[in-house]
């Protein structure tokens, strides 16, 4: 999927303060931007195809995930000419608090990440982002959830010292997060989380790890001990497991549920958020490319919707609960000038129709069809925080993917095959900007060399069968999962 038009091109210009009034005002983005994950060249691909404006990812040094097998120098390189061709843009996080070793590494990364054109740099420590002004003068500076930012002072900070963006604290409300945006210049981007997994730890920054494998979250290693299951055993009676929650398959007291944004995205634009950030550079291209697509996808709904009702702003009071988004004639919007004092965001007025957003079905379904845990709103609603999945360690795993779609000619998909796929199957067939199609398979499989078969059941086979539609390359073929089970895939 080819997009029109750069990220820079979707800014409506504006200052971050109106100067004859204090009511703070947002400045916004046209097209917020849709920012993925990507642990590989693969899923990088399946990003920017399937919509995203821009994607992260890691080299293989000073990023904080080491699951993924991550970029190689030459790799960087590929991904970088094959966003910008498309129109996106590619950040690399360079996100370690390191240690004084690596300061000479991590000088010569950042001026060759520079060199190849990336088109910023997710950073934590100052010391590297004073370093990156001074070694990688093309890069944007982008300011790293770990750093913890929690409110405007710090933020302003920040940009002061040379940062373009800030990656919110996933600990924020939506009122936070617009109180932030109102008190900020309109050329500082807010990033934030609106998807994926959370963390027993603030902003990330944990040690549990450190302390019970040595292996160091802070350099991409962690064991994710917070996903464990854990027991008590009295001291007198030695072998004697009981419980933390009496349940017979003990207790997962850290681990925490997903995130899951996408039913509120137009709560989550009007609070400010410039860039809506998917988690999850360890997941597979399949996953990248559904939530991807879903929140690419429900973007264009809202806007589409807003420009006839006008905007839904949510309630940003104490008390403000999933569902409470209205349509409002205004909410916080953005003008010139330099703040002299703290601008309060307003309490915002309902239309009198009172319509409200409501996402299609199948995108409100789509997280449902990627591995995931139980899904919560984070930390956006103060009366509905995250919790844990008490009960369980791994993922709901609903549906599998069967096969990737090469092309369609004459009435036939091409794909290679995945799992397996048997005539009365049906599938679903995922696409950029769409929902997804839907095919019960007929019996006139074949395989590479157009000879019958009765069923696609070798991976990395190639095989065709009828299809009415046309489908695009790159599209992933799904089915439900005979059995629920609790693997990522």
């Amino acid at each position: 999927m080819t997009q029109s038009g750069s990220s820079t091109d979707s800014f409506i210009a504006a200052g971050a303060f109106r100067s004859d009034t204090s009511t703070p005002v947002i400045a916004r983005r046209r097209r917020p931007e849709v920012l993925a994950p990507a642990g590989n060249i693969t899923a990088f691909k399946a990003a920017v195809d399937f919509g995203a404006d821009a994607v992260y990812c890691s080299g293989k040094m000073f990023g904080m995930r080491s699951a993924p097998r991550n970029f190689t120098m030459g790799e960087l390189r590929e991904a970088t000419d094959y966003a910008h061709e498309r129109g996106a843009r590619i950040y690399v996080t360079v996100n370690i608090l390191p240690t004084n070793p690596e300061v000479t590494g991590i000088r010569d990364y950042l001026a060759a990440l520079d060199g190849i054109g990336v088109d910023a740099a997710i950073i934590t420590d100052i010391g590297v982002m004073m370093l990156a002004k001074e070694v990688a003068p093309h890069l944007e500076i982008h300011i790293s959830t770990q750093a913890g930012v929690t409110n405007y002072l710090a933020a302003r900070t920040l940009y002061d010292l040379g940062a373009r963006r800030v990656v919110l604290a996933r600990e924020l409300s939506l009122g936070d997060v617009a109180t932030i945006r109102a008190n900020t210049p309109d050329d500082l981007d807010i990033e934030t989380f609106v998807h994926g997994s959370m963390c027993m730890a603030f902003s990330g920054r944990c040690l549990i790890s450190n302390f019970m494998t040595g292996r160091s979250g802070n350099h991409g290693e962690c064991a994710q001990p917070c996903r464990w299951r854990y027991t008590v055993m009295e001291e007198k009676r030695p072998g004697q497991y009981f419980p933390v929650e009496q349940t017979e398959d003990g207790a997962y007291i850290f681990n925490s549920q997903d995130m899951n944004m996408l039913d509120h995205i137009g709560a989550v634009i009007e609070a400010g958020a410039s860039s809506l950030k998917i988690e999850g550079r360890a997941k597979s291209a399949y996953y990248v490319a559904a939530m991807t697509n879903a929140y690419k996808c429900a973007v264009d709904a809202y806007l589409a919707w807003r420009e006839e009702h006008g905007p839904v702003v949510p309630e940003w009071g104490e008390d403000a609960q999933p569902g409470d988004e209205r349509a409002s004639g205004r909410g916080p919007q953005a003008g010139d000038g330099e703040p002299t004092a703290v601008r309060t965001v307003p309490e915002c007025s309902h239309a009198a129709n009172g319509d409200e957003f409501r996402l299609p079905q199948w995108l409100h379904d789509e997280p449902f069809k990627v591995s995931h845990r139980d899904y919560c709103t984070g930390f956006w609603y103060r009366q509905v925080p995250a919790s844990q999945n008490v009960d369980r360690g791994g993922y709901y795993r609903d549906w599998i993917v069967v096969g990737d779609a090469l092309g369609w000619s004459g009435g036939r998909v091409t794909f290679v095959g995945r799992n397996k796929i048997v005539p009365g199957q049906s599938i679903e067939i995922v696409q950029p900007g769409q929902p997804p199609v839907e095919l019960v398979v007929g019996d006139d499989i074949r395989d590479a060399d157009g000879v019958p078969v009765a069923e696609a059941n070798y991976p990395t086979h190639v095989f065709s069968m009828s299809c009415p539609t046309p489908i695009a390359p790159g599209a992933a073929l799904r089915t439900r999962a005979q059995n629920r089970t609790l693997k990522a895939e």
